[in-house]
C-alpha cells in the first residue's frame, strides 16, 4: 500500500487485452510465444495500456512509464492506472482468468502479490521467455539480481532497496531507544498501546520487521517460518500483549506516529524519508536499529497475467526494458520512498530529477550509507514460504487485532 498521495492520470482510451485464461504454451528457444500467440518484437499497433499497481510503486515508475509512451505513441496510444492491494490481486486477476476477459495488462507488485500470484500460478514467465528482449537486467546491482531469483521468471524487478528492519520513534518521548527485541519488548512493556507494525501480507515495514527477527534473536533457520522460528514467534506473541491492533497497511502506520498514537513504530529507509519529507511524520524524528541486524531486502516488480494478448506482452516487454535504463531507473529516487530505489548499475542520484535530489539532502540520513555498507544483507522469504509466514502471523498473531 503506498503512502504518497498522487493523482492518478486516467486516460479516456482504456484497454480491454482480451486473451484465453488457459497456462502459458511452452516457449521457443527465441523466446516468441505466449499463451495467446507469437508475441511481436513491437506491437502492429499502438496498443492503450491498463497497469494495476498494488505496491505503491507508481510514485517511483509513473514518470517512467508516461515518459515511455510520449517517446512511442506507435508503442503505446495511453494508459489506464489503478490501484489496489496485494491481498485482493490474486481473487480479481482469477477472475477474469477464469472468463476469459484479463483487463489488466501489468501489475506493479511487491513480494507479497509475486508471492500470492506465484503460488497460484497467475503470471507468465516473461524473464525467461523474453530473456534476449529484456537485456537491461544484465546491470542489475547484485542485491536486485539476488531479487530477481524470487521472482521465478514471472516477473522482473524494476526497483529496488535495502529495507530494514529499522524502528522509528518521536526522540520526546523515547529518550533511549531499544537496540535489541528484549529492549524492545521491555520498553513497550512499560508504554502499552505506543508501539506499533501493521499487517504483514500488506506492509513492507511489517514483514521486513518479521523477517529480520530470525537473524537478530539467533532462530534455528531465518528461512523457515514453519520449524525455525521458535524465536521469533514466541517474540512477537509477547509483544502482542503491548500492541492495541494492527493496521492493514503501511499508512496508517506513519499517521499514528506523526499524530502521537504510537511513539515507536517498525519502519524502513524509505518509510522513514518519504513521510518525513510529506510532513505527516515530523522531519526531527529519528530512527534506529537493532545491534548486529541483517537487512532483509526489498523490490518491486513488473509481471504480466496469463490471459494478456502478443501485442499488448511486445509493448510491456519494450516499456520495462526501457525502465531498466540509468536515466530511466534514476526517477526511483522519487521523493525518498523506496531509498536508494533503482536497481540498476549507473542509476545514480546524480541523474535524479532535482526535486529527487533536494529531498534527499534534506531528510536523507547520512548514516545509512554506513548502515548499509556495513551490515550484511538476506534475501526475504521465497514466495511459497512468505506465504506459509503471513498464514502463521494471521492466525497466531493478528487474527483479532487486524483493522
Amino acid at each position: 500500500m503506498r503512502f504518497k498521495h498522487r493523482t492518478i492520470i486516467m486516460t479516456a482510451a482504456a484497454a480491454l487485452a482480451l486473451g484465453l485464461a488457459s497456462c502459458a504454451a511452452p516457449a521457443t528457444p527465441g523466446g516468441t510465444t505466449s499463451d495467446t500467440g507469437a508475441v511481436p518484437d513491437k506491437p502492429s499497433k499502438a496498443v492503450a495500456l491498463s497497469i494495476l499497481d498494488v505496491a505503491g510503486d507508481l510514485q517511483l515508475t509513473q514518470s517512467m512509464i508516461d515518459d515511455f509512451a510520449s517517446r512511442n505513441p506507435d508503442i503505446i496510444s495511453s494508459v489506464t492506472y489503478d490501484t489496489g492491494t496485494a491481498p485482493d490481486l490474486p481473487g480479481k486477476i482469477k477472475a477474469q482468468q477464469d472468463a476469459g476477459r484479463v483487463s489488466i495488462d501489468l501489475v506493479l507488485t511487491g513480494t507479497d502479490g509475486l508471492a500470492s500470484g506465484i503460488s497460484q500460478g497467475l503470471y507468465l514467465p516473461i524473464a525467461s521467455t523474453f530473456k534476449d528482449r529484456l537485456t537491461n537486467m544484465s546491470n542489475y546491482l547484485q542485491p536486485a539480481a539476488d531479487m530477481q531469483t524470487l521472482a521465478q521468471d514471472q516477473g522482473v524487478v524494476i526497483t529496488y532497496y535495502p529495507s530494514g528492519p529499522l524502528l522509528e520513534y518521536n526522540p520526546d518521548q523515547v529518550s533511549t531507544p531499544p537496540t535489541t527485541p528484549d529492549q524492545l519488548l521491555t520498553w513497550a512493556q512499560a508504554n502499552p498501546g505506543k508501539f506499533g507494525y501493521a499487517r504483514p501480507a500488506n506492509s513492507g515495514p511489517a514483514r521486513t520487521f518479521i523477517m529480520g527477527l530470525p537473524y537478530i534473536l539467533g532462530d534455528s533457520n531465518p528461512k523457515d517460518p514453519v520449524d525455525g522460528w521458535t524465536k521469533t514467534w514466541d517474540f512477537l506473541k509477547q509483544l502482542d500483549q503491548y500492541i492495541d491492533y494492527y493496521p492493514t497497511g503501511t499508512s496508517p502506520t506513519m499517521q499514528n506516529l506523526g499524530n502521537g498514537t504510537w511513539d515507536m513504530i517498525a519502519s524502513t529507509t524509505g518509510w522513514d524519508i518519504n513521510p518525513r519529507a510529506l510532513g505527516t511524520v515530523p522531519a526531527d524524528f529519528k530512527v534506529t536499529n537493532f545491534t548486529g541486524f541483517t537487512w532483509v531486502t526489498d523490490a518491486h516488480y513488473a509481471v504480466i497475467p496469463k490471459g494478456v494478448d502478443a501485442d499488448t506482452q511486445a509493448a510491456i516487454i519494450l516499456l520495462i526494458n526501457d525502465m531498466l535504463t540509468p536515466d530511466q531507473n534514476a526517477k526511483a529516487y522519487d521523493k525518498g520512498y523506496f531509498y536508494p530505489g533503482p536497481c540498476v548499475q549507473g542509476a545514480t542520484l546524480d541523474k535524479a530529477p532535482a526535486d529527487s535530489q533536494a529531498v534527499i539532502a534534506q531528510y536523507g540520513r547520512p548514516e545509512y550509507d554506513a548502515m548499509i555498507a556495513n551490515n550484511p544483507t538476506a534475501l526475504p522469504l521465497d514466495a511459497d514460504t512468505m506465504v506459509k509466514a503471513y498464514d502463521i502471523w494471521d492466525r497466531e498473531i493478528g487474527a483479532n487485532k487486524t483493522q
